[in-house]
């Protein structure tokens, strides 16, 4: 998790669409947002967060093939803090961990 959260900023996910249109009601908590192709607006206050994301190649690592999503994040309307506490239960819903 990061301590800092600009108002535009890419992210290289480690996902299929489907699974992150799986995770993202989750992460998104209770706020309210509309689905359309391949991105999403968020109402967070008196402010937003657009997503907007494409599908990439999948990153190949010896034999394995992890597959990728790139996601573009645009928060409007929001200070340092609320960026901050929206991405803090956004990234920790998100968070994937093998072993």
């Amino acid at each position: 998790m990061q301590s800092f959260y600009a108002e535009r900023f890419e992210r290289d996910m480690g996902c299929t669409e489907v699974e992150w249109l799986r995770w993202l009601p989750e992460a998104i908590g209770d706020n309210f947002w509309k689905l359309q192709a391949h991105s999403a607006g968020v109402r967070i206050g008196d402010g937003a967060l657009g997503l907007t994301w494409q599908e990439a190649p999948p990153r190949v690592i010896a034999l394995m093939r992890m597959p990728r999503l790139l996601v573009s994040f645009r928060f409007a309307g929001l200070d340092d803090a609320q960026r901050y506490t929206f991405m803090k239960r956004f990234d920790l819903y998100m968070q994937r961990g093998g072993g």
